[in-house]
Order: structure tokens, then sequence, then C-alpha cells
């Protein structure tokens, strides 16, 4: 029946007049044009026009990490208003450009108008919402703090989310221009350098071994580019093939990224940030250490932290201290272990872990903005020395020539 009344729900925008005469128009959800009418009528407004808004690109649409952050936050924000948890979905719902998680919002409402707990209509959709978020609204369900458990998950989407966010600013620059440099070569040695070739052909003489060479792998790419680019796609797919299907592979690739100049330093602090937010958020919900650690090992975004959380949780389980369990994985710094320890001693694990995760995500903000501004002269060079590198070999024989006359 839920998933029914979820095919039947559908946004309406409508027009019409409120109680003072005053036009107002917006945004509902509802079965059909006759229900959004009367729903809008018992909140005092005449509608005059009331249209369903289009869905025409609703198959394609796509629900992003941030939707289901900007989500949260806005049903901790209304349901800390006082409003109620189905009225607080109908209007994230009508007010969602979206289309794809307008059509989740609709069917999480359908599933609690239902009678189904929020927690189990969430675990529906294991796409969107993890084990961590289903646990956490049902340990706020049941303790009756759902209002508070919401806006902690809410905090913490939003903490993970930048997190996220400077990862990818600190590897899309690089990777962006060295994409950059290879369109800028590869049109060089396929266009530009031939042009020089017949060119020198005429010169009765022989060329420097540079513009030789230079040459010889224009001529290259030309006749075998098209194998060489192939080759070059079906090896990055079949690496993110294996490294997505096979353990061994991601472990290996995770563990190098970690080794890694500059980057990996940003990817270890931002795995320890995610693994402090993760603990300070499931603690504080009452969730116990053992399970809490089974929690974050998802959420630290490395296979390699995330073997020795779990690690960490068996260790816990038989009644190691968290503080000596971190010590034993080497790869927390001293200053984590202490701080944790600190918390335990206190009995303010949550806050000190909040601590360490504040701390972190200001170092990962810090290191990026640091290698951006370091990689900037080095790229520069790069390009510099691999087109003037180019412009220089061409440039070889005519020198020569000169040099000659």
């Amino acid at each position: 029946m839920a998933q029914s009344a979820a095919i039947k729900q559908s946004p309406f925008q409508w027009e019409g007049t409120d109680r003072a005469g005053k036009k107002v128009k917006g945004k509902l959800v509802g079965a059909s044009e006759s229900a959004v009418r009367s729903e809008l009528r018992r909140q005092g407004v005449v509608p005059t026009r009331v249209r369903k808004q289009s869905t025409l690109f609703a198959k394609s649409g796509k629900v992003r990490a941030q939707d289901i952050a900007i989500f949260s936050r806005q049903l901790a924000t209304m349901m800390t208003a006082g409003i109620p948890l189905v009225q607080a979905f109908d209007i994230i719902g009508a007010g969602h450009e979206n289309p794809a998680m307008q059509k989740l919002i609709l069917a999480i409402k359908a599933d609690v108008e239902g009678g189904t707990a929020l927690a189990n209509a969430l675990a529906r959709h294991p796409l969107h919402f993890d084990d961590l978020f289903v646990n956490l609204v049902a340990a706020g369900e049941q303790a009756g703090a759902l209002e508070t458990l919401l806006d902690k998950i809410a905090t913490y989407k939003e903490k993970t989310e930048a997190i996220k966010k400077k990862i990818k600013k600190a590897l899309f620059y690089p990777a962006a221009v060295v994409v950059v440099a290879l369109v800028v070569t590869a049109i060089l040695m396929i266009f530009v350098i031939p042009e020089f070739e017949s060119l020198f052909q005429g010169f009765g003489a022989d060329l420097p071994a540079f513009t030789r060479m230079v040459i010889d792998i224009s001529n290259f790419i030309r006749s075998q580019g098209w194998l060489l680019l192939a080759a070059i796609i079906g090896a990055v797919v079949g690496f993110l093939h294996a490294k997505k299907r096979y353990r061994k592979v991601q472990h290996a690739v995770d563990r190098i990224a970690l080794k890694l100049p500059v980057i990996g330093m940003i990817l270890n602090k931002s795995a320890i940030a995610r693994y402090a937010r993760t603990l300070a958020t499931t603690f504080a919900a009452g969730v116990p250490l053992v399970e809490a650690l089974d929690s974050v090992s998802g959420a630290c975004g490395n296979v390699v932290y995330e073997g020795a959380v779990l690690k960490m949780r068996d260790e816990v389980a038989t009644g190691q201290r968290l503080q000596r369990a971190m010590e034993n994985t080497e790869l927390f710094p001293n200053m984590v272990n202490q701080m944790i320890a600190v918390g335990e001693e206190s009995g303010s694990l949550d806050e000190m872990s909040s601590k360490v995760a504040d701390f972190y995500e200001e170092e990962v903000d810090n290191a990026v903005d640091s290698m951006s501004s370091l990689l900037e002269p080095l790229i520069m060079s790069i390009l510099g020395v691999l087109v003037g590198g180019l412009v220089i070999a061409m440039y070889l024989p005519i020198f020569k020539m000169g040099q000659v006359v």
C-alpha cells in the first residue's frame, strides 16, 4: 500500500488568494488536483490555478550526497520548529528542484503515513541512507529525541560532505591541469609538428637528435595514436573495475595513496577527521562503543583505516581501552590518542572526538589551500618545460641553419 501511495503522490504548483485577499503561490504535494485544492482551502487559501508539476526528466534525475545532507538539515529544522513529520515531508518535497529527490521524499512520506517508523522507511532506500543514518534515526525515535538526533545527523552530513569537497578540490586541480597539458601536447604533436616536418624535408641536412626524436614521437602518435588511446582507456577502466571489485587491490591503492607526498598527508588527516566526527556523532546518540565502531569503520573513506577500526572494535569488545586499541594500529597521531584517552577517563568521549574532528577538518582545509599554492607554480613550470621543449625542438634546425649562413 505504501508503494502505491508513493506513486500517486505528485508535486503541484498552485496560485490563489489568502484570507486577506493577497495573491499567493507555491508548491504542494498531493494525490490529485482536487486533493491539493482541498488542502489549500483548509489552509485558508482560495486556489485560482492548480497544475501538476512537469516530471519530464524525473527518470534521469540523480540523488546526490549533497541532496541528502540538505534534506537532513531541512527535516531537523522543521521538526525543531514543531512541524509534524508528514507535513515536513510535504514542504521539503514540494520545494525540491531535483525530481529524483522529490520521488524519494514522497516514497518515505507514504511509508510514514502508512504507519512505518521513520528509521524503517529510510532503511528501504539503502543507496541513499546508510546504516549509520538509519541507526541514529532509530536511536532518536526510541529515546523520544528525534529532533535532537536529526540535528546531529544534519551536522554530521554537512561536515562530511564539506571534507569530501575539500579532498576533491585537492585532487581536481592537478588532474585538470594534467589533462589540459596532455590535450595541448596531443594537438601540437598531431597538427603542428607535421607542418614543421614537411618544412625541414627541404633543408637537405640532418636534423638535430632532439628534433628527430620529437618528430618520431609525432609520427608514432599519428599512426598508432588510436591504439595507444584505446590501451590507456582500457587500462584505466580495468584498474577502476579491479579496485571496485577486489578488496586486495583497493587496499593496496589506498595504502599507496596514504604514502604519496602532500596528497597522502591530506588523505590521512581527512580519514582521521571523518573517524572522529562519526565517533562523536554515534557516541553522543547513545550508541554503544562497539556498535559505534562498526559504523565508524565504513565512514573513514579509506580501506586501510576501515580495517584498522574493525580491529579496534574487536579489541574493545574484549575489554581493551579505545585509546590502547588506537595506538596498536599505528595510524593515529599521539595527540589524537591522548585526547581520546582524556575523553575515556572523563566520560566525555563524544566531546573530545568532536574537538579532534574540528581540528583535523581545519587542518585538511589549510593543507588543501597550501597544496594549491605550492602546486600552481610547479604545474606551470612543468607546462612551460613541456610546451617550451616542443617549440625548441622545432626551432633548433632553424637556429642551426642561421649559424651556417
